[in-house]
């Protein structure tokens, strides 16, 4: 989808990536262990907009993903779906990782934007979130910052719409966050972010949904003593079994596979429900 471009409906929308786009901390209400997300809640943006009120959806995203497995695990497979319209949104496990090249991460990206590109589909990216405000993980802004500069150069040369997280403000608010690993986006993070894709692409919503760019009203101080009880809640819960799973050369999506494999109609109104 060239910038200006006219277009603002689709009929096939493939998501590609890893737990964010699966949708981590947004649950599925009545469903254990499923997740809605921004992707799904995009998907009904694009049915609503569409002159038929449906649209085909699959998302392929699995978390725990890297980047290469989300080329050559999912790609292909949009490939063969005929979309005209992917998001491919990864690399952020790639970018936890010390040593993780950024340089090479986006040229590995862009060979998978061409090739959607080249086969018709309109491709959706975005951008990292500034990690800034997040203890040990703001150490890997600077990487997450040369990706991002990447992707916008990338989507300029291939012709692909850029969602742009690292400058939206509302996203530093840690209530936008799941407080049990700082890195999944909430229900109200996942809705914001369905609203600001559907922007970049040009979608329009019915209804009253132009609040996703408002801040949420300030939040009161914590004392000193809940704030040192979330940091080593998150440190047990979050950032050591993380590490373990890194040791062992495991991962949160060993065994699983995407929630939603084929590119099924949804109507306008009808939430996303995943395969079991």
């Amino acid at each position: 989808m060239q910038p200006g471009s006219d277009r603002r409906t689709w009929q096939r929308y493939i998501a590609l990536g890893d737990s964010f786009t699966e949708g981590l901390s947004d649950p599925e209400p009545g469903t254990p262990d499923s997740f809605r997300g921004w992707a799904d809640r995009l998907a009904e943006h694009l049915a609503a907009a569409s002159p038929s009120g449906t649209v085909e959806y699959a998302n392929l995203a699995v978390r725990g993903r890297l980047l290469a497995q989300v080329l050559t695990e999912q790609v292909p497979v949009a490939l063969a779906s005929r979309p005209d319209l992917v998001s491919l949104v990864a690399g952020g496990n790639d970018l936890l990782r010390p040593g993780a090249d950024p340089d090479q991460l986006a040229a590995d990206l862009e060979s998978a934007v061409v090739s959607l590109r080249a086969a018709g589909a309109d491709v959706l990216l975005a951008t990292g979130v500034d990690p800034r405000q997040t203890p040990i993980i703001r150490r890997t802004r600077g990487r997450v910052a040369v990706f991002n500069t990447h992707l916008w150069s990338i989507a300029a040369r291939q012709g692909a719409v850029v969602l742009d997280q690292w400058g939206a403000s509302w996203v530093q608010d840690a209530r936008m966050w799941d407080p049990g690993d700082r890195i999944h986006l909430t229900a109200e993070g996942h809705r914001r972010t369905a609203l600001a894709a559907a922007a970049a692409l040009g979608v329009p919503v019915a209804g009253d949904h132009t609040d996703w760019r408002t801040p949420l009203d300030p939040a009161p101080p914590l004392p000193v003593r809940e704030v040192v009880g979330q940091e080593l809640a998150w440190v047990r819960g979050f950032v050591l079994p993380w590490i373990g799973r890194r040791l062992r050369g495991e991962s949160s999506g060993d065994g699983r596979a995407a929630k939603r494999p084929d590119a099924l109609p949804l109507r306008a109104g009808v939430v996303p429900v995943p395969d079991s």
